[in-house]
């Protein structure tokens, strides 16, 4: 009976990445018919001497990092609340505004002042999303309602911080972080990725936090019947999502070169959400698969990457990818995954049928 559970489960958990799976295959087969060198990869040097890959999956690999962290993150506050945070490209704009900023206050940039700039940036953004936190798990505000506030000042207390300026950085620690580090051709995003997801991987293997999110999205009475802080497990869930805003910020403003607050993190939240649905979880909160957010995120980002390469206009890449995105939310709605379950039973149901009056 625990095996037969065991083996539910993991079926339960790979069906999940169907739809994203699918999604992320048609692209490819779309890809590679449309152009065949699509996903070849090159060597070039850039601008600062250093041999670096290039070529559209590398470009869709490295572009995407952002999106993938953050996507990490709100995988979590939307299994703990039910909600979404859309306040994130705007903290995420404080954040990289306090990185620089600490840069510029030092006599120069080096690792121990990259270093403090991180730490002040991290702090910074899981106060704000720590405030977000506490209005959503206290004062018990609906999640987008709650950080409507920062989406709607975020961006102006970081051109606020700034002094009104767009600030300029750079050096070869900045262009390590946002670009490559010498003699390693991979862009450094790439394994920052790596490394958030690891830290994430080993935060949930050494502890509950992942089987308690559960229990307070699914049941937040039941939870608390039990033993657990819905209060407490929320607010984790948002101050673990400002680490992962914390780290695409300063890695966006490293990518600049300086800090935009109206460029920085732009419409990352919307996609940042729909990295979760395509990935199969239930925006309602309860059960999540972390692997499947950050495959949404390369979808959206592939998906990105072939319309330009289509020559679409910027303008209109947007409508494109709604179009494209409505398409596979729609296929992976409870009530399509129900359908074809149905089907798919009765075709089954069936084949056995005809297969025992062959037998007969």
């Amino acid at each position: 009976m625990a095996e037969r559970k065991k083996n539910g489960g993991k079926a339960s958990s790979l069906s999940q990445l169907i739809i994203p799976l699918m999604a992320l295959g048609i692209l490819v087969l779309f890809n590679l018919f449309r152009d065949p060198g699509f996903f070849s990869i090159g060597i070039s040097v850039n601008n600062s001497g250093n041999t670096v890959l290039t070529g559209n999956l590398i470009s869709v690999i490295d572009s995407a990092s952002e999106l993938a962290i953050i996507a990490m993150g709100m995988t979590l506050v939307t299994a703990a609340t039910g909600g979404q945070d859309i306040s994130v490209g705007a903290v995420g704009a404080i954040t990289g505004s306090i990185f620089v900023m600490v840069l510029q206050g030092e006599a120069g940039i080096t690792g121990w002042t990259v270093a403090l700039g991180f730490l002040a940036g991290c702090l910074v953004t899981m106060l704000f999303t720590g405030f977000n936190g506490t209005l959503v798990s206290v004062f018990k505000i609906q999640p987008m309602i709650a950080t409507l506030i920062l989406y709607s000042c975020g961006r102006s207390i970081a051109y606020w911080i700034t002094g009104s300026a767009t600030p300029q950085i750079n050096g070869p620690i900045i262009s390590a972080i946002g670009m490559t580090i010498p003699g390693i051709p991979i862009p450094t995003p790439i394994f920052l990725v790596l490394l958030v997801g690891l830290l994430l991987f080993l935060l949930f293997r050494f502890s509950n936090i992942s089987l308690y999110t559960q229990s307070v999205g699914i049941n937040q009475g039941a939870s608390r019947l039990n033993g657990i802080n819905p209060v407490a497990i929320k607010l984790i869930s948002f101050l673990v999502l400002g680490v992962c805003v914390a780290v695409a910020g300063i890695i966006s403003a490293c990518r600049l070169g300086q800090v935009s607050h109206k460029t920085i993190l732009s419409d990352i939240e919307m996609d940042a959400i729909l990295a979760v649905a395509i990935g199969g979880n239930n925006l309602g909160g309860g059960k999540f698969r972390m692997s499947g957010s950050i495959l949404g995120a390369y979808i959206i980002q592939m998906l990105t990457t072939t319309l330009y390469a289509m020559s679409v206009a910027p303008s209109n890449v947007k409508a494109y990818k709604a179009i494209v995105i409505i398409i596979i939310v729609v296929a992976g709605s409870p009530v399509i995954k129900a359908k074809v379950t149905g089907f798919w039973n009765k075709m089954k149901n069936g084949n056995l049928k005809a297969a025992s009056r062959g037998v007969n």
